[in-house]
């Protein structure tokens, strides 16, 4: 299916050129084969307009797991059967780390700086109705673009190299050092600064003014807004902020490459981008009507990667992997045997709270780990381990356990998940295809998906989200001004529609725990746990463990549902120990090999 985003622009068989990884050229190869110079492109509107189209194709996807979006696979989140990145073993060097990014952003980050320079020559374009604006916004969305893909370099590994307006040439002097992370953070916001005014709020159809669907996943206002508040929140968290262990990290003249001294007013910056996004007033958080509360509050949550981004996306990607990540997580009792393959840990299962939103350890909260329920309900079969009885709304959309329903539409002889041993979707007899824990991911798989027709119900994916946006205000402003009254109204929001009774207070460190917690809930396989955990600084500690022993169900056991045997918590896989170095993805050894004076972080 051809992306919306491109679909006015872009000929299909050039679009799967430009998307396809594997024709991906040299960081200075930026030319298409059948061109012959940069001026034919720009002064052609098709061309200029393609080459645009260009700079969005690398835009990752959440759900492009297990193979090309691997963070979920390397936090506390879940094990891939197929996929094991080299961090989650400790084998991670200069010359194997993967996802290695460096190059194809850098080389996107050129192709956007070109057309940065040489589009405002199109004539062509600028002699269309509101030509001028278009082709202003055309360049700002490219330099919105170059620096988006520079911050999510920086994610990735810390302070980087910036190239600066101008594209060089090939023979140019190519030893540049790392700017500092400060350096890099002023730089990023800078530019989208500069978009800013030059995008617009929503794109319309010209003449009716109605929203442009097939311009879904364009940069607007809303978007710039959204990253600058991810922006400004990592800048303003621990490890970035006043990070003394990174003292030693400078480059070879000495230089600092992370501030040493902690600014609280960071936390201002960053509270204050998010309640600009807020105070938009364009989104709301979607929410399902039903009489019975807890079934909104699921359904809610379910549908909302389904229908909700027609009111709480702010940034959409038109172009996802759904499908593939259907048939990755999806149990293989699920209709045209799915691939039953991302594992959710033991201790992802034992975050989620119960349904009136006690912990599993309260004992309060009615939470057992004996015996099995005799009720069925629609999440659950009878004979399933109390364990999954009673837990809130999001576990049941976020986790296929056994005695789970199906989550897809079932075959007649199949009503039940069985991940035992000798189960419909155990580990034996299958050569892979079984999650080492004994559970699957369940979030965004849509209901009447059916692999053995290959139908799957297309939507797009939401890069950003209202939620995420009050979460991001909520903390910020905790750690800024504890005990302002937003604090808990955001977070508030966030878990009355998660079906959660509201908080009515707490100290700063207790709010901090719950805001910390409804992010690693709310969020879950979403692309942020992997970041979030490390710009806490917490990738260590018992709670956040990103190393060691990880838990499930003894999937080597059990020959029916309720078999005991089965439902014992068991160490699974064990990654490496933590280790600091694994903050940050080292440089290749390659470019660290032409660049002699980009210095690699520290222990690689």
């Amino acid at each position: 299916m051809m992306n919306a985003l491109y679909k006015k622009i872009i000929p299909l068989a050039l679009l799967v050129s430009l998307l396809a990884p594997s024709c991906r050229k040299g960081f200075l190869d930026t030319v298409p084969d059948n061109i012959t110079t940069l001026k034919d492109i720009f002064t052609n509107k098709a061309m200029t307009e393609q080459w645009l189209a260009r700079c969005y194709s690398i835009m990752p996807s959440m759900w492009d797991q297990p193979y090309n979006n691997v963070w979920s696979g390397q936090s506390d989140e879940v094990d891939y059967a197929w996929v094991q990145p080299g961090i989650n073993s400790g084998a991670i060097t200069p010359d194997n780390a993967s996802p290695n990014n460096w190059n194809p952003y850098y080389q996107t980050i050129r192709q956007c700086a070109i057309f940065i320079r040489d589009a405002g020559q199109n004539k062509e374009i600028q002699e269309q109705p509101n030509g001028q604006q278009l082709l202003k916004q055309y360049i700002a969305e490219a330099r919105f673009l170059r620096a988006y893909y520079y911050w999510l370099m920086m994610k990735q590994y810390g302070p980087v190299v910036l190239m600066g307006e101008e594209p060089k040439a090939p023979d140019a002097d190519f030893q540049i050092p790392r700017s500092s992370w400060d350096e890099c953070v002023d730089y990023v916001l800078s530019e989208m600064d500069k978009a800013f005014p030059d995008v617009p709020v929503v794109h319309v159809n010209a003449g009716s003014g109605e929203i442009d669907k097939t311009q879904i996943g364009r940069i607007t206002q809303p978007v710039i807004a959204a990253v600058r508040s991810q922006v400004l929140l990592f800048h303003a968290s621990p490890l970035f902020n006043g990070n003394t262990e990174l003292a030693n990290f400078k480059n070879l003249d000495g230089k600092q490459l992370f501030n040493q001294t902690y600014d609280k007013e960071r936390w201002k910056r960053a509270a204050d981008a998010a309640l600009a996004v807020i105070n938009l007033n364009r989104y709301e958080l979607f929410r399902e009507t039903n009489a019975d509360p807890f079934q909104a509050a699921f359904l809610s949550y379910r549908n909302l990667f389904f229908d909700g981004y027609t009111k709480e996306a702010i940034w959409i990607r038109s172009a996802s992997a759904d499908g593939h990540w259907e048939r990755h997580v999806s149990p293989r009792a699920s209709n045209g045997n799915a691939w039953n393959g991302v594992a959710v840990t033991q201790e992802m299962v034992d975050a989620f709270r119960m349904a009136d939103g006690k912990a599993i350890t309260d004992p309060a909260g009615g939470y057992s780990e004996t015996g099995f329920t005799n009720t069925a309900t629609n999440f659950y079969v009878a004979g399933t381990y109390n364990m999954y009885v009673g837990r809130e709304p999001r576990f049941y959309v976020n986790v296929t356990f056994n005695g789970a329903t199906i989550p897809v539409v079932p075959d007649a002889q199949y009503s039940r998940v069985e991940f035992f041993f000798t189960g419909n979707s155990g580990k034996n007899g299958a050569p892979r295809d079984w999650p080492s824990t004994g559970y699957t991911a369940r979030k965004n798989v849509h209901p009447t998906t059916d692999f053995r027709n290959n139908k799957y119900v297309a939507r797009p994916t939401m890069m950003i989200r209202l939620a995420e946006i009050y979460l991001n205000y909520a903390e910020a402003l905790n750690e800024y001004e504890p005990g302002h009254a937003d604090v808990l109204k955001y977070l508030n929001e966030v878990r009355d529609r998660a079906g959660l009774p509201s908080l009515t207070g707490g100290s700063q460190e207790e709010l901090r725990k719950e805001i910390r917690l409804e992010r690693q809930l709310e969020l879950m396989f979403e692309g942020h746990r992997y970041w979030d955990v490390r710009r806490w600084k917490i990738p260590g500690l018992p709670e956040s463990h990103q190393g060691g022993q990880f838990h499930g169900m003894n999937i080597e056991k059990g020959t029916s549902l309720s078999d005991p045997e089965f439902h014992k918590r068991t160490v699974v896989f064990t990654r490496a120990a933590w280790h600091p170095r694994f903050y940050f993805y080292p440089v290749p050894q390659s470019e660290i090999d032409r660049n002699k004076v980009l210095v690699q972080f520290p222990g690689y």
